[in-house]
């Protein structure tokens, strides 16, 4: 096949990008080094199944520590006593600690009682009863130590779990609707299509060493439920008028400290192209994505030099080999996207969408929810990319016992309306990347929102997410109110604070389509003052909204004064 970007001869010499298949994989930093040192930064694991468990901490070289490592979902977690005030001044060795954060990597695949136990047994044994709920449906283990992670990994992958590619410059776990298969209102189905291109291409050393990390998406279910905006690839379920259902094309978003939209490929696949599609992605983005610069390097900087019609043809033309029919855009988002409350299935049986508190569980409640799962007549549950759990096939007759059993785990399906749409990253506790608390910032914020405006109709959920630091774990650019953890400077030197950006959205509940919220200029909150200014700024909304006007409506229209 012709190559339709070879870079054009002009007067000057060019700057290499360090884009494999027009520079050579000469690596131009220290990164590009260690994942072209030896084979593949996957051959780690026998490393630290016959080395580093044996002979502990200390025999673990840099470039593993702190590079391969994460493509077996392993990052070392930030030293204790270490405050925000030294986030950004030490160096990788003296912010981390001797323990490690475990993701492991779920793909929205469903999870049965006996995994649930699994998960629960590895958090009490070896976790130290953290279990985490991330918004990329995966779920998350902190003070693991290296001596315990061939264990671990051996209780996983006998009941079926795998942390392969969860970290690192790789495919990343798959986010999939939580209600796929299951709802009346799905056009498609997408599982059978994520399961296919897990199988076939999960820990294939030739696409485990990508420029960034690589995100996928996908979802038939008409709410957009799994955040198709802000993922490399994403399958959006449309109907087209001649060929059926199948998915929309979406590529190249992301968030962090440089934001930018997915956008349409104006092109549909049907779920039996969808493996080969993806495989062709993925491999235009390993040998054309940018590797000089990290922090050019994801999707998303490829997609804004080139412009949707060439990054189609070359996808088309040297990685697929055949074209894909143009096709129709999703339609306006319908229901709730994170699917909480009591919901009838297509078969008659429910599923129940339940909230942790901002998404932190614990070894117990994986188990004793097993129990309760087991007694309403279910037999699996769903992570979702809103940090919840969606209970799938409870017998309707078993939902209000099912929910008394489960209320005292602090899971809830009818919960307050902040405690709902409120989401946090990990934050200081574990992260090396943070500035503040989090969860337990976000925890006390809810529930004191709720009791100040309970009785109070808001009307559409108002969407807040509480991030440590600038890249946005949570989605701060896309909520409704994000707060974004810094350290703002004072007559005295520094303190901690939030930035705030307010309006921002995805096409969800009815948006038209998603944008980023807007800042004010030198608008920051301590931890102390967020309840007090998030009631003002609620408060103002409710008063001055017109008919049928959003937060994020109202707030992108109100005065700078209005919104301090």
């Amino acid at each position: 096949m012709t190559k339709t970007s070879a870079a054009t001869t002009t007067g000057r010499p060019r700057r290499s990008n360090g884009q494999w298949i027009i520079d050579g994989r000469a690596p131009l930093n220290p990164n590009e080094e260690f994942k072209q040192t030896g084979t593949s930064p996957l051959d780690v694991r026998e490393r630290i199944e016959t080395i580093y468990a044996r002979q502990g901490f200390d025999s673990i070289p840099s470039d593993d520590l702190h590079g391969r490592m994460r493509w077996w979902g392993l990052y070392t977690q930030r030293a204790e006593g270490i405050d925000g005030h030294r986030t950004g001044t030490l160096g990788p060795d003296e912010l981390s600690g001797r323990h490690f954060m475990m993701r492991v990597r779920l793909d929205g695949k469903s999870v049965s009682p006996d995994q649930l136990r699994v998960l629960g047994g590895i958090s009490n044994d070896f976790a130290r009863g953290t279990a985490d709920l991330t918004d990329r449906q995966n779920l998350q283990y902190h003070w693991i130590e290296i001596e315990s992670v061939p264990e671990i990994w051996r209780r996983l992958e006998s009941a079926g779990l795998q942390t392969i590619e969860a970290c690192g410059d790789t495919p990343r776990g798959f986010l999939l609707s939580p209600v796929a298969g299951v709802d009346a209102d799905e056009i498609i189905d997408p599982s059978p299509m994520l399961e296919t291109i897990g199988r076939r291409y999960l820990g294939r050393p030739e696409i485990a060493n990508l420029p960034r990390k690589f995100k996928t998406a996908a979802t038939g279910h008409p709410s957009l439920d799994i955040a198709h905006e802000i993922n490399d690839i994403s399958f959006v379920g449309v109907r087209h008028p001649e060929l059926g259902p199948g998915f929309d094309l979406w590529v190249a978003g992301g968030l962090s400290t440089s934001p930018r939209l997915g956008e349409r490929l104006g092109a549909f696949c049907t779920a039996e192209q969808g493996p080969d599609v993806w495989y062709a992605m993925i491999r235009l983005f390993r040998d054309y994505g940018y590797r000089r610069l990290r922090n050019r390097a994801r999707l998303k900087f490829l997609l804004a030099d080139w412009g949707v019609e060439k990054f189609r043809q070359v996808l088309q033309d040297e990685y697929l080999g055949y074209e894909l029919p143009d096709g129709p855009a999703p339609a306006r988002s319908v229901g709730n996207p994170d699917h909480v409350g009591v919901h009838e299935q297509k078969d008659g049986r429910a599923y129940i969408g339940l909230v942790p508190q901002v998404g932190r569980l614990s070894g117990d409640v994986l188990i004793r929810l097993a129990d309760a799962m087991e007694g309403a007549g279910s037999a699996r549950v769903r992570l979702t990319p809103h940090q919840k759990l969606v209970v799938l096939d409870v017998d309707p007759d078993a939902v209000e016992d099912f929910l008394a059993e489960v209320a005292p785990l602090g899971l809830t399906a009818r919960p307050g309306p902040f405690r709902r749409s409120t989401m946090a990253c990990t934050g200081i506790e574990f992260c090396k990347f943070a500035f503040v608390e989090t969860k337990a910032a976000a925890a006390a914020l809810t529930a004191e929102l709720d009791r100040r405006f309970e009785g109070v109709e808001i009307g559409t959920p108002i969407s807040l997410s509480i991030n440590g630091c600038p890249n946005s774990c949570v989605r701060i650019q896309l909520a409704d109110i994000g707060l974004k953890g810094q350290l703002a400077k004072t007559a005295e030197g520094s303190e901690f604070a939030y930035q705030v950006h307010l309006g921002g959205g995805l096409s969800t509940m009815g948006r038209a389509e998603a944008g980023f919220g807007r800042t004010v200029r030198g608008l920051k909150i301590t931890a102390d003052e967020a309840a007090d200014y998030v009631e003002r700024i609620v408060r103002r909304y409710l008063a001055g909204r017109s008919d049928g006007e959003t937060f994020a409506q109202w707030s992108h229209r109100a005065t700078e004064d209005e919104l301090r």
